[in-house]
């Protein structure tokens, strides 16, 4: 079981490493569902829990860049409409850079950052 108390969902698996892969799946769900919906997205609460195994569920590199770049424009109060007019890009184009599902360019993520007044890093950490 993978509960999910900051967004009120929780899911499951045969296993772990199965439960794992659901509690991703619906991560990304759920952090789409918001970004859709203009809503904000919650902090990640403390760890906790009942059995003493807790562990973070982690998103894809590309969907937590995604993810920083939606509370950055909203942080920003600007539209996406004004982010591409700045990036000089279709809003079409500029849809897709918060779209969970979909690939996009990193160059596109880093051009969408700049026209924020951000820059987008990358950092290597060791596996846990």
């Amino acid at each position: 079981m993978v509960t999910f108390p900051d967004f009120g969902f929780a899911t499951h698996g045969d296993n772990e490493i199965d439960a794992y892969g659901m509690a991703q799946d619906l991560l990304i769900h759920m952090l789409f569902d918001r970004i859709a919906g203009k809503q904000d997205i919650p902090r990640p609460g403390k760890l906790r829990s009942k059995r003493g195994r807790v562990r973070m569920v982690a998103v894809a590199a590309l969907a937590a860049a995604k993810v920083a770049l939606y509370e950055e424009l909203r942080a920003s109060h600007l539209t996406k409409a004004e982010l591409a007019r700045r990036m000089g890009q279709p809003k079409q184009q500029v849809e897709r850079l918060f779209d969970l599902r979909r690939a996009s360019r990193m160059d596109q993520m880093e051009r969408a950052f700049a026209a924020l007044g951000k820059r987008l890093a990358i950092e290597v950490q060791d596996a846990a």
